[in-house]
């Protein structure tokens, strides 16, 4: 007896695609690959970090393989290759979660480093870029349509003491924007996400460490205070979880947001 049983695009919706993902080793980007290949999808994972080979191996579990490279995304001539190399051998990916992302220094901006205000923007930003534009490039000349979702933040509204990082992120929003705008005729779309507090991680605990340790009218100097003090600030009074950002992530790339581009969705729990 055969099984014809359809599969539910509702239970895999990314059955039958492929998803790059930068930035793969980080939090935000290993739970969005884990609900991506529970999804259906198959992967490419991406990070300047040789540690998301091991990301490879833990999803790997079920015997299909999970491609991996590893490139700083500021480096367009590296994000070209590696994007055409996988494409040459078959691996060409029609969904990009454009996730690589770097926090900068905390410093009120009086006494922020132009360097790494630098450092944050070339990764935040033009790193952005150029993953977007090769990835974009290789469906084109394919004749491919396709979905692209950047990690933008909610501190694209100014948080203090993030001068850098919040402009970078309000700069990913706008990009977004252009591009879905640009794109919109080759049928690839373009949204962005903006988580504001996630936790448990590496992030949150860095971003409470360094607030605590950076003197502010705007948090306490202890990290039991400032964390009270973040999560007060949210009308849900909790941070939001790795889980909720990758399902949101795989909301807007998944054909369940099929005419929505140039969209910026805040998973936020209510903070603006």
């Amino acid at each position: 007896m055969t099984n014809d049983r359809q599969p539910n695009p509702l239970e895999r919706p990314l059955e039958g695609h492929t998803v790059l993902i930068t930035g793969a080793a980080g939090d935000i980007g290993r739970a969005t690959a884990q609900v991506c290949r529970d999804a259906g999808a198959e992967l490419l994972l991406a990070d300047v970090h040789e540690a998301v080979h091991g990301v490879a191996d833990e999803l790997s579990g079920d015997g299909s393989p999970v491609a991996t490279t590893v490139f700083d995304v500021t480096d367009e001539d590296a994000v070209t290759a590696a994007l055409r190399s996988w494409a040459n051998d078959g691996l060409m990916a029609d969904r990009l979660f454009n996730n690589a992302g770097y926090q900068g220094d905390f410093a009120n901006i009086i006494d922020q480093r132009s360097a790494d205000v630098r450092r944050v923007l070339d990764i935040n930003v033009v790193g952005v870029f150029n993953v977007l534009t090769a990835f974009s490039r290789i469906l084109i000349e394919a004749g491919r349509p396709g979905v692209v979702v950047n990690t933008a933040s909610m501190a694209h509204g100014g948080p203090p003491n993030m001068a850098a990082y919040g402009a970078s992120k309000a700069a990913v929003v706008a990009l977004t924007k252009t591009a879905a705008k640009d794109l919109a005729p080759m049928n690839i779309r373009v949204n962005s996400v903006s988580p504001a507090f996630i936790g448990p991680g590496a992030m949150w605990d860095r971003q409470v460490q360094l607030q605590a340790e950076t003197p502010s009218q705007y948090f306490a100097d202890t990290e039991t205070e400032v964390a009270d003090q973040m999560i007060g600030s949210v009308p849900m009074r909790r941070y939001g979880s790795l889980q909720e950002v990758a399902q949101a992530v795989l909301f807007l790339l998944s054909d369940q947001s099929s005419y929505i581009t140039g969209f910026d969705l805040h998973v936020s729990g209510g903070a603006l």
